[in-house]
């Protein structure tokens, strides 16, 4: 027996269960959400580092990240789960006048889109801030108060649990194996659990999106790429509380984690694929980056079998790709976030939702972000990469 539904999102991550809850927010109930394992969260969302910031280098995600964010500060109350949106703030400390200036260019786009609260702060401001910090090179930085963090677990499972209260329908440990055509519109996905006709179909599959894709017969250029996070053991060496701190010099990055310190670095020798184990050699390498800015994280203790690795979506131009399939009627593109998915999933599921019931994204412009870009050459150009 065939089964219909308006919409069918593949994934069902924090993004896909964003899409699920804006449709049926919207009135939009009959969707089905299909999940290939047993537990919501067990890809990219559940191994996620859950910051959430404004200071980016484009227009488009600076865009997102305030109605995602104003979004987290209510969640709790609008959607009646909790987010644990923490606003420690992001502190990017900059020690080259290269990356002063970026910081410039940056603040000045962010201003001019209503984020009113970032602001520059010198060296002394910094060491107030975080007095550990090895500050003989630090010329400044920027650090906006309301950046901070969720938890993405808990967001994912309060869109969905709201979703499903609102009629949505979830079907875990199911796996789409076809996408089905007539001309170049959807009429169906096949399934282990049966065939579903439906027209519309969103593809929120994360680093598995471009497989996704293949079985409509459409392009996207999204890979996984490993990224891997290290906490310490309880230590306090560190305030109780500090922002987000990245070290601009190097990429290392690190917050508090309950008692801990999690501690992260984008390793540039990582090379693209489904990797998901956490390799014990890099351990060394984001202690030296950590010891060198933070030298009282050499004391630190980390145990490797509590660290973990979990996988980007990446993109070429490394945004996300958002919006119709191009040739393929009825497909819809939530992919690519290249490390941004949970903090941009309220805006995600907004404009997906705008797109299907109303032919267009209200929100916000998202023609950036369409698929066509990859083709016509229009990349776009974010360097706040984290």
């Amino acid at each position: 027996m065939t089964e219909t539904a308006d919409v069918v999102i593949i994934g069902s991550g924090i993004v896909g269960s964003s899409v699920a809850y804006h449709l049926a927010e919207a009135g939009c109930r009959d969707v089905l959400v299909v999940e290939r394992e047993a537990h919501q969260g067990k890809g990219s969302t559940g191994k996620s580092m859950g910051g959430v910031r404004a200071q980016f280098a484009t227009p488009v995600n600076i865009q997102m990240s305030l109605y995602s964010i104003s979004f987290f500060a209510q969640f709790d109350e609008v959607v009646g789960h909790p987010a644990d949106y923490r606003p420690h703030g992001y502190l990017f400390v900059a020690t080259s006048e290269r990356h002063l200036a970026y910081l410039k260019a940056n603040h000045a786009r962010q201003t001019a889109l209503g984020l009113a609260n970032v602001r520059f702060v010198s060296r002394a401001e910094i060491v107030e801030m975080v007095p550990q910090l090895r500050a003989d090179d630090i010329l400044g930085g920027t650090f906006c108060p309301t950046d901070g963090f969720v938890d993405p677990h808990s967001v994912m499972m309060g869109f969905m649990l709201r979703a499903r209260e609102r009629g949505v329908r979830l079907w875990l440990d199911t796996t789409v194996t076809g996408i089905e055509q007539e001309g170049d519109q959807i009429t169906g996905v096949t399934t282990t659990r049966g065939r579903v006709a439906t027209r519309n179909v969103v593809n929120a599959a994360g680093p598995w999106a471009a497989e996704v894709a293949r079985m409509a017969g459409a392009a996207l250029p999204v890979e996984p790429l490993r990224r891997q996070l290290v906490p310490t053991e309880p230590f306090d060496g560190l305030p109780a509380r500090f922002p987000m701190v990245i070290d601009m010099s190097t990429g290392f990055h690190f917050r508090r984690e309950g008692r801990g310190i999690l501690l992260a670095w984008n390793d540039p020798a990582e090379t693209p694929g489904f990797k998901t184990e956490f390799d014990p050699a890099f351990v060394e390498k984001i202690l030296t980056r950590a010891a060198a800015r933070v030298p009282c994280l050499a004391e630190a203790q980390v145990n490797a079998s509590r660290a973990w690795a979990g996988l980007y979506e990446m993109t070429p131009d490394h945004h996300a790709v958002i919006g119709r399939a191009p040739g393929v009627g009825g497909l819809y593109f939530a992919n690519g976030f290249s490390g941004h998915g949970v903090m941009h999933s309220p805006a995600t599921g907004r404009v997906v939702s705008e797109l299907i019931l109303a032919g267009r994204a209200r929100l916000l412009d998202i023609k950036p972000l369409g698929a066509e870009r990859f083709t016509t050459g229009q990349l776009l150009h974010e360097t706040a990469l984290l």
